[in-house]
């Protein structure tokens, strides 16, 4: 009888065990899942999180490149889950940090405290830079089964840096940091791989819509779209290229480019290839190349590539009557007659050749071309003159309607082209039902 008794305490122990340990692992999220809209005023692109205890909605421009996750702490920051990161910890070492702020003269709180690690957060939009201490805090994020919204669940310490009021100048209205999700060991996508054992990728979609959202997956796909039209299997993949000088608005000597470069190897306008000098695609003591931003609204190139770009497209587009420049743009042309497609109007088609001539991220009409006016459309690129930094920056207005995966593990990105030809946009995830 006693032996009888023994073995089922054991086999309820051994079940209970085996529930606990599927319950933690089902539990966990697979992929997680955040809202994206667009801002008509200033063509930021934006998200929201809640953070802090008690929790907080926190509105943040996203920086696809940027370094990390920065946020005010000057006005009204209360939470007591906030923590200082210190000087001689894992983290600080990881984000690259080359300072230790070891007296603070102000009343200790948020954004103040002895021996803390120092960042740089800096607003991309306005080229401003500052410093501030890093800490970490609570912070909740949906979880997803790529198709629809699943529960929350909260991260006990998300690392970020503290920011200074000033430097909300010129984010969009209610702004309160910018969302980093750039190539550093201290971004959100890492974070949120390294706090639930996901894969370190995520993938972009943004609305060409202000009254819809797009959204962001961290995780694996699916990355499913209404009406049921599944995504991540129809991607063309390119290698990233690592920039080993920093491009960001404030940084530490030594530090590599958080950005996400590719190696982009020529254009092509209606299968013809523009004439350009192939150094500027090269990256050299930190110049040059090619890389995607959520900064700039337009796509931006060195004065000759768009030069070049321009005559090409102009011998290529007989069919459209030019008009008056209208700023930013230098190339407008009438709206009356053009036909329209179910990729935008119908102009020559645009293809940014990778690594290899069969890879190719197609451009149509919906992207490159904006409609300014009634009657006036504009080829959606701008002139970053003579000498910029970066040669080529593949800018919001020609992402949008686009999936764009960033694979961190593979370094790799991959593309969808434009979402608009599956007949469905990245405004269709389905944000409205729940898993």
């Amino acid at each position: 009888m006693a032996t009888s008794y023994r073995f089922i305490l054991c086999s309820l122990l051994l079940s209970l065990v085996s529930y606990q340990t599927l319950a933690t692992t089902s539990s966990q999220p697979k992929a997680l899942v955040i809202p994206v809209t667009k801002d008509t005023s200033t063509l930021q692109y934006t998200t929201q999180i809640k953070q802090r205890t008690p929790l907080v909605p926190i509105k943040l421009a996203i920086d696809v490149g940027g370094i990390f996750l920065w946020v005010d702490c000057e006005s009204g920051y209360v939470s007591s889950s906030y923590r200082p990161v210190s000087c001689d910890s894992q983290i600080c070492k990881a984000s690259g940090s080359g300072a230790c702020v070891t007296e603070c003269y102000s009343p200790p709180g948020p954004g103040c405290n002895n021996n803390t690690c120092s960042q740089m957060p800096s607003n991309p939009f306005t080229h401003s830079g500052g410093s501030g201490e890093m800490a970490s805090d609570a912070t909740v994020i949906q979880s997803t089964d790529g198709k629809t919204v699943g529960k929350a669940f909260t991260v006990p310490g998300v690392v970020f840096t503290c920011g200074s009021t000033w430097l909300l100048e010129g984010l969009s209205a209610g702004a309160l940091g910018i969302a980093g999700l750039g190539r550093s060991e201290v971004s959100l996508p890492v974070q949120f791989a390294s706090a639930f054992k996901i894969p370190k990728k995520f993938a972009l979609c943004l609305s060409s819509s202000s009254s819809s959202n797009g959204v962001i997956f961290f995780g694996n796909g699916p990355y499913q779209f209404l009406p049921n039209v599944e995504v991540s299997k129809s991607l063309m993949y390119t290698p990233l290229i690592l920039n080993p000088v920093s491009t960001a608005g404030s940084y530490f000597e030594g530090d590599p480019s958080t950005d996400y470069f590719i190696n982009l190897t020529s254009i092509k306008i209606n299968g013809k290839a523009i004439p350009l000098n192939a150094t500027l695609l090269n990256i050299i003591d930190g110049n040059g190349g090619t890389k995607i931003s959520t900064v700039n609204p337009y796509t931006v190139m060195e004065t000759s590539i768009f030069k070049a770009f321009v005559k090409v497209f102009r011998q290529e587009a007989k069919n459209l009557t030019k008009v008056s420049s209208v700023k930013p743009f230098k190339y407008c042309f009438s709206n009356n007659k053009t036909p329209y497609t179910r990729v935008g109007p119908a102009v020559p088609i645009i293809d940014l050749v990778m690594h290899s001539s069969s890879v190719y991220w197609r451009i149509f009409g919906a992207n490159s071309m904006v409609q300014v006016k009634e009657d006036v459309i504009c080829l959606g690129f701008v002139d970053g003159g003579s000498d910029p930094r970066t040669s080529i920056v593949i800018g919001g207005y020609q992402l949008e309607d686009n999936l764009v995966q960033i694979d961190l593990e593979k370094a790799r990105l991959g593309f969808s082209s434009s979402l608009l030809f599956k007949q469905t946009t990245c405004s269709n995830f389905n944000f409205t039902s729940t898993a």
